[in-house]
């Protein structure tokens, strides 16, 4: 079948569908409510009494609805603002009730219940799928088959084996029946007829398959996704193609729309999946659209119920301070007109009554009322200060737990000349009898992680400024090496390359040379 063919095909589905589309609005006209003919007498006995429920006036009714005719709409009630109708829910075979001030009155019905058409609900709630329910019915579409479809009965005497190519687009008619144990999952079967043309030889492709179908079942309007296997076969003259089936796995996507408790739409589309012309190259898809009409059966049979009264509403008033809640900037604290708020008080007595006071609970300052976070002007604010009444001593030795200390005695015994330390001549390269001086630096920088220190390098005036500068930079990264090697962090240690500029005695000598040539430490602070 030609594109255009398949459009105007789909156009006159969906014309021919509007009407029981139009089904799904939800309806505005209220029911009436079943009534019951009193039997009569038997000749010369008198007309038994009514019941007092059988009397009894259903709530809302006034004199003008009796003059309203058989006919008559009944009149619908409110209920917090919602309004109810004869559409209210209740399960199969309980007696519908009505509730006047606390008490139950039971209405007795005659003849059979109606089905509840679930008017309560929104059309996109009201008829969601159910467990243990059946669809079946038919449907219409379009193939479109692939252009090599391994699809023929092959004879080597014929051109090609026989094979031809099918026209781009087939009529699909066919029908399905379902089974879903729960709303969310069924299995169904299909049967379908697509007759077309091969190469202008009139065919008929059909199918058999069952599929899988998972959907989200919350809404009267249902997505869903299938996957099914089944065979896709050809009947034809063998002047045409001959008849033929192959496997064939299907897959695809649609949606469902449940007009009413028995009726759905429904529009797929799908993959189908079958042998690709010529032996071993695998498969070819061939796509369908469908648009379908089922039947649903199974439903929980539930029937209408009366409306219940409106419940008597007053203005409340919770915290009982005569200020209605609705017109109360304060409903849970009772408080004078015209707000309905108590009157503003300080709870923490700090002279910021409580709407400007930023710390209600806690006695503070200007300008907000909150207590001052830094009262000994460390720089350090509570709660990180340890100690809020006094300054921190900035030392170097755990200058961030705002308390005043002072340096712990084997840090200072290090600090100046670091006496044992020592390198090959003209080298950054530590000798043997250097390692115990910097064991002990090493134990002792551990035990006070907060320690930052300096490690300096110097040497004598002996050759060129520039090479000194390096050496004695060379020997201060030495040290660090060694110290961040048994556990220091390297962030804790700086280094620095002073050269001969910072002599401690005069370079004209062997002895003050020798002092010259040193490693100091200092303590960051």
């Amino acid at each position: 079948m030609p594109r255009p063919a398949a459009l105007s095909l789909f156009a006159s589905l969906s014309a021919w569908m509007a009407p029981a589309i139009a089904q799904a609005a939800p309806a505005t006209e209220p029911v009436a409510p079943p009534t019951s003919e009193p039997e009569a007498a038997p000749p010369g006995e008198p007309a038994p009494a009514e019941s007092p429920d059988e009397t009894k006036a259903p709530p809302g009714w006034t004199p003008a609805d009796a003059s309203a005719g058989e006919g008559a709409a009944t009149p619908t009630t409110t209920e917090g603002g919602a309004t109810l109708d004869a559409g209210a829910n209740v399960d199969a075979g309980a007696p519908p009730t009505a509730t006047t001030s606390g008490e139950t009155t039971t209405t007795t019905r005659t003849g059979r219940e109606p089905l509840s058409k679930r008017k309560h609900l929104k059309w996109i709630k009201r008829w969601a799928p159910e467990p243990r329910t059946f669809e079946g019915g038919i449907y219409l579409g379009v193939l479109f088959p692939s252009r090599n479809l391994e699809l023929f009965e092959a004879d080597i005497e014929l051109p090609d084996q026989g094979f031809r190519r099918y026209d781009r687009a087939a009529f699909d008619i066919g029908g399905r029946v379902g089974f879903y144990p729960i709303r969310h999952f069924g299995f169904e079967l299909e049967g379908g007829a697509m007759p077309t043309q091969a190469e202008d030889t009139r065919t008929t492709l059909w199918t058999v398959r069952g599929q899988f179908v998972g959907q989200v079942g919350l809404w009267s309007v249902v997505p869903f996704a299938l996957v099914g296997v089944g065979g896709l076969g050809v009947a034809s003259d063998r002047i045409a193609v001959g008849n033929d089936v192959d496997p064939a796995l299907h897959f695809g996507l649609g949606v469902k729309a449940y007009l009413s408790r028995y009726t759905m739409l429904r529009l797929d589309l799908r993959d189908n999946i079958t042998s690709k012309r010529g032996v071993g190259r695998g498969a070819t898809n061939s796509f369908e659209i469908l648009l379908g009409f089922s039947v649903v059966l199974g439903r929980k049979k539930d029937v209408d119920a009366k409306a219940r009264p409106p419940e008597p509403t007053k203005d409340p008033d919770r915290d009982g301070d005569g200020v209605l809640d609705f017109y109360d900037k304060c409903p849970d604290e009772p408080g004078p007109k015209p707000s309905g708020c108590p009157a503003p008080g300080d709870r923490d007595a700090d002279g910021f009554m409580d709407p400007d006071d930023k710390c209600p609970d806690e006695p503070g300052i200007a300008p907000d009322g909150c207590p001052d976070k830094d009262a000994d002007q460390d720089g350090i604010l509570v709660p990180d200060d340890k100690c809020p009444t006094e300054p921190e001593t900035k030392n170097g030795f755990e200058d961030g737990d705002g308390c005043p200390d002072g340096i712990p005695t084997e840090v200072e015994q290090f600090e100046g000349t670091l006496e044992g330390v020592f390198f090959d001549f003209g080298a950054d390269t530590l000798r043997e009898e250097s390692k115990a001086t910097l064991d002990k630096a090493a134990e002792i920088l551990s035990k006070h992680p907060s320690v930052k220190v300096e490690i300096s390098g110097h040497t004598d005036a002996i050759g060129g400024r520039e090479a000194n500068m390096n050496l004695s930079q060379r020997r201060a990264d030495a040290v660090k090496r060694y110290l961040v090697d048994k556990g220091i962090k390297p962030e804790q240690i700086e280094t620095r390359g002073a050269g001969p500029d910072e002599p401690i005695d005069s370079n004209k000598s062997n002895a003050g040379r020798a002092k010259n040539r040193r490693i100091e430490f200092r303590v960051l602070r």
